[in-house]
């Protein structure tokens, strides 16, 4: 499969391509993230990590703002006829440095 390219990805939100599971719906219910938080990240967004190999579809990690403007991390999955959205949250400095794009190494 060819690499994961946001263009791809944007235009998928752009035409309401979108999968949205059960699962990621609690889950941003649990972190207090909208829908439109996670389609206002993606339009806004860059690829920060890409899992090529990730099953059933490759996947990435899509770094982007909310509504608010407050940094917040998408996972998706890029299948041939839509983008399914597996989880968001918003980063911290535990895990992610200073820039919330770069992860930290494991120690």
């Amino acid at each position: 499969m060819e690499k994961l390219n946001i263009n791809n990805i944007k235009q998928m939100v752009k035409e309401e391509k979108i999968r949205w599971t059960n699962h990621v719906i609690v889950r941003l219910f649990q972190r207090n993230i909208t829908q439109k938080d996670i389609e206002n990240a993606i339009l806004n967004g860059e690829i920060i990590e890409e899992y090529e190999n990730d099953y059933p579809y490759p996947s990435c990690l899509i770094y982007g703002v909310n509504l608010n403007k407050k940094v917040i991390h998408v996972v998706c999955g890029l299948k041939e006829t839509e983008l399914w959205i597996i989880t968001a949250y918003y980063p911290d400095d535990i895990k992610w440095k200073e820039d919330l794009k770069t992860r930290k190494e494991i120690k």
